[in-house]
């Protein structure tokens, strides 16, 4: 029995070459590359080319990716300040994605998996973060928060 246990220990996903170990880490950049290259080529203030946002639409309430597309053809275009008005949570994901990719990439390349764990602390703090985004752009004074 030991020598099979020794044998399937190093059949985990660390296992493996360098370019295995990094084939999902690059077929998500590909795929986030290709939706940015899209959403920039495709201009979504231009009206037609994109489905609206049912609860703006119905109710008048900008939700919380009210403005995520803008945001992101502008930073495909690289101006950060249009994005940052457009969607400013957005751009915030953005680089959120960003640091936790390089981190999937620099612990892939290392041969360790990556393990993300937030706990309910997290996770109810960026439901609440989201909240108050939503409930600020809608209000009066949150003007500067509309796409």
């Amino acid at each position: 029995m030991r020598r099979v246990n020794a044998e399937t220990q190093g059949a985990g996903p660390a296992a493996g070459s360098l370019p295995r170990r990094l084939a999902v880490p690059g077929a998500m950049l590909a795929a986030v590359v290709g939706a940015f290259a899209y959403v920039g080529a495709v201009d979504p203030n231009e009206p037609g080319h994109y489905p609206g946002c049912p609860l703006l639409r119905y109710t008048g309430v900008y939700c919380p990716g009210c403005g995520g597309l803008r945001s992101a053809h502008a930073v495909a275009h690289g101006d950060l300040a249009t994005a940052l008005g457009a969607n400013a949570v957005a751009v915030l994901g953005y680089a959120v994605f960003a640091a936790l990719w390089t981190v999937w990439v620099v612990r892939s390349v290392q041969g360790r998996p990556l393990r993300l764990d937030p706990g309910p602390y997290v996770m109810w703090s960026l439901g609440a973060l989201l909240l108050v985004f939503t409930v600020v752009r809608n209000l009066p004074f949150g003007g500067w928060l509309h796409p």
